[in-house]
């Protein structure tokens, strides 16, 4: 994997963010009814490991892509290049606008429209406006071909695209299929 500048790494709320964990499963637990009896071991349990997933949680801006690291028994790292960005979202829920806590989002090309599982969601970045301004600014100069594309890599043998050799290459492929097309043709 190419090796990029990072431009900005996001900080975390850590103590908002645990406020806001410890917070949502109580309230609903507690609308349910049922779930309050649970609500001292979802605490308990939320308080032991909130601290160890925090410390494998990152979010960085490269050159060319966003990277995310999260999780503590399922490790995810996640690498969007930001040329496939197509909308990257600022959130806030009830809770998180009581806790001052903002999120993250970033929609890709090739989700579907009814997809909510989101490449990156991150909760708590501290100025995560400016993280996502800096996400679309970045995105939209490598769109407009202001910082130089890394060579695409090529298979050996294959055609350069100045040399016209494409194509000949391509020519080459539609004479094979006509060929072939002839001999699966009945009569022929």
């Amino acid at each position: 994997m190419p090796d990029y500048s990072t431009l900005r790494t996001a900080e975390f709320s850590r103590d908002k963010i645990k406020t806001y964990w410890l917070i949502q499963p109580t309230i609903i637990l507690c609308i349910t009814i049922v779930g309050i009896p649970l609500v001292p071991f979802v605490l308990l349990i939320t308080w032991l490991v909130i601290d160890k997933y925090l410390d494998r949680l990152s979010c960085e801006l490269t050159t060319r892509t966003v990277e995310v690291r999260k999780g503590l028994l399922n490790r995810v790292e996640s690498t969007v290049p930001l040329e496939k960005i197509t909308d990257v979202q600022y959130y806030q829920g009830p809770i998180m606008r009581l806790l001052d806590l903002e999120g993250f989002r970033v929609e890709t090309a090739g989700q579907s429209a009814g997809n909510t599982g989101y490449l990156v969601n991150m909760i708590g970045i501290k100025d995560t406006r400016g993280f996502r301004q800096a996400v679309l600014a970045q995105r939209d100069k490598l769109a407009s071909g202001d910082e130089s594309r890394p060579p695409a890599a090529q298979s050996p043998g294959a055609p350069s695209p100045d040399s016209g050799g494409q194509l000949a290459a391509l020519r080459e492929i539609g004479d094979t299929l006509r060929r072939i097309e002839d001999k699966l043709t009945p009569g022929a």
